[in-house]
């Protein structure tokens, strides 16, 4: 393969080696396993990628509240998590979901649900 090391199991291997950031944290990317849409970012720290792993439910680290949370542990719009994609160096994530309700905490389907014109901000139709 070109391009790959084949020396380097991050890259090339089969094990799940998990590139923190400093602040013991991975980006995730959230998208709707059925259409491909994205749905929301976050961010994951060791437990929460083990407690979306061990229950199936996205599980993210909140860096303003400073805890673990489990998407829609209040709402009950949690994200049931078909499958999870490792990008090549494995410092990011896409989780692959089935939502069970809007995956914004403003109620819309998608925290993407704006976009940036020549005048600011618009919704997306």
């Amino acid at each position: 393969m070109a391009g790959i090391d084949p020396n380097n199991e991050r890259e090339a291997g089969t094990a799940f080696l998990p590139k923190f950031d400093a602040d013991g944290l991975i980006s995730a990317i959230v998208q709707d396993h059925a259409t491909g849409e994205v749905l929301m970012f976050a961010f994951m720290n060791a437990e929460a990628l083990a407690e979306t792993r061990a229950t199936g439910l996205a599980h993210f680290w909140s860096r303003s509240r400073g805890r673990l949370w489990q998407k829609g542990e209040s709402s009950g719009n949690v994200l049931h998590v078909e499958q999870v994609l490792v990008d090549c160096d494995q410092d990011a994530l896409v989780l692959k979901v089935r939502p069970a309700g809007p995956a914004c905490h403003t109620g819309q389907r998608s925290c993407f649900y704006r976009q940036l014109g020549p005048d600011g901000l618009s919704p997306i139709d």
